[in-house]
């Protein structure tokens, strides 16, 4: 695994003990110091687990033969996933100019701290284009060879292993394109199999959404109910032996809770425990968020702003962020990833990806049957503003969050220079990078209002 380039670690951090306590730095800076710079050899690493027997998952990513991709997406050595250098990539560098300019590669501007020159948008593969104003970061067309096998990948699973739509929902499903989503989102994955465990649980995500909140058979009626019992495939049942078969046979009842089931279990077996347990406390905010919106539809009541956007720092995208270090190979200790500071930044970044979220779909969800609430429909109603003038004071907001992420996260890498901890703060700033371009390039889902 390429070792990411990050200030070397101190013997001493009085900055950061001052900020996150001297017990929990010192463990980690002298772990950190132990480790010879390879993350894939230090003792917090976690290998993927043996397949069952008879799966196949194809070729071995070695032999997909991935396209370099362009300087400002490679990991932040210098060296793509295959581990060749790349022509012109800036050198390590040492001490405080090495400080100051920052991490380099995929998501990584806004961990910067001063500011540099952005590099010209690259062409993109696909069609769409990025909303006028919004604050975002280009970034190049995911690997192709990567997109492919985990494209195939995922739709075997889907069908093979969990059964989890029928045939006219197919369309639906390709469209999503969820391997470009996923390959984009975290670029510093050293295998497809690391890749995998995103999409999975990307998918499972959404085929929740969807069959218990959304278009299809979804209702807030009983929503609760329906949430819980799913919850238990991420964060298992114990209970006295005559009940345990009933919750075992529940789990496959339906679309959601098979692929709920699956996703976690293959997510297990190449986490460590306090990854695992980080994701299913993620998973938990996120349906508490969804009971909440599920309330406001019942009532058909219009919250104010600041109430959405409450509900939306919890029914957001941070599960799939916060496990950019599993996906990666390597382990953010759970005491670092607890402390407040950190927790601020996955927030900001998390909240700042769903309003893209709400921009972008905002016709989609207008087309579409009932009121769907987003930002700008709920400014709209909230401010008494036009459609126009709220839709525009939702990018003003996005941009904002982003700028508070990117503020936060540029002092707290300064603040505690850990290597854990850097990878982690770029990992997350890729992840809201290959979000945006996601949602710029699908336009089989999104198009942009006419606005401009």
């Amino acid at each position: 695994m390429p070792v990411p380039e990050l200030p070397p670690p101190r013997s001493s951090l009085p900055e950061a003990v001052t900020r996150f306590g001297a017990t929990a730095l010192g463990a980690v800076a002298a772990r950190a110091h132990g480790t010879s710079g390879a993350f894939g050899t230090w003792s917090g690493a976690h290998t993927l687990p043996t397949l069952p027997a008879g799966l196949s998952f194809g070729p071995s990513p070695t032999a997909l033969s991935p396209t370099v991709p362009a300087a400002t997406g490679v990991p932040a050595t210098g060296l793509p996933a295959t581990g060749l250098p790349v022509p012109g990539t800036p050198g390590p560098g040492t001490g405080l100019e090495r400080l100051l300019r920052g991490p380099h590669g995929l998501g990584t501007a806004g961990l910067r701290l001063t500011p540099r020159e952005e590099p010209p948008e690259p062409v993109a593969a696909e069609k769409g284009r990025p909303i006028p104003g919004l604050y975002h970061h280009p970034v190049p067309e995911p690997d192709p060879g990567r997109v492919d096998e985990v494209s195939r990948r995922i739709k075997a699973w889907a069908l093979d292993e969990v059964s989890l739509y029928p045939e006219e929902w197919e369309e639906q499903f390709d469209g999503f394109s969820v391997g470009r989503y996923m390959v984009g989102c975290h670029p510093d994955a050293p295998t497809v199999d690391h890749l995998m465990l995103a999409t999975r649980l990307m998918v499972a995500e959404n085929a929740v959404d969807d069959c218990y909140c959304e278009d299809h058979g979804g209702s807030p009626i009983g929503l609760g109910e329906r949430l819980l019992l799913a919850h238990t495939a991420l964060d298992p049942l114990y209970t006295v032996r005559e009940y345990q078969p009933d919750w075992a046979a529940s789990l496959h009842a339906d679309a959601p809770r098979r692929a709920y089931r699956s996703a976690m279990d293959y997510f297990v077996r190449a986490a460590g425990p306090s990854q695992a347990d980080r994701l299913r406390h993620d998973m938990a905010r996120l349906h508490l968020g969804y009971l909440a919106e599920a309330a406001w539809a019942q009532q058909d009541q219009v919250p104010e702003v600041w109430e959405y956007l409450a509900m939306r720092q919890f029914n957001n995208f941070r599960p799939c962020p916060t496990i950019t270090d599993t996906v990666g190979g390597y382990e953010l200790p759970a005491d670092l990833h607890a402390q407040a500071d950190l927790q601020k930044v996955i927030a900001l970044a998390s909240n700042a990806t769903t309003i893209v979220n709400d921009l972008y779909s905002y016709t989609k969800e207008l087309d579409a049957p009932g009121r769907h609430l987003n930002l700008p429909v709920v400014i709209a109603e909230r401010e008494r503003l036009s459609d126009k003038d709220a839709y525009l004071k939702a990018v003003e907001i996005h941009n904002e969050l982003m700028h508070d992420f990117e503020t936060e996260a540029a002092a707290l890498a300064a603040a505690c220079p850990v290597p854990s901890v850097g990878r982690f703060l770029r990992g997350v700033a890729a992840w809201v990078d290959g979000n945006h371009h996601w949602h710029q390039s699908n336009t089989y889902r999104y198009s942009l209002p006419d606005f401009w």
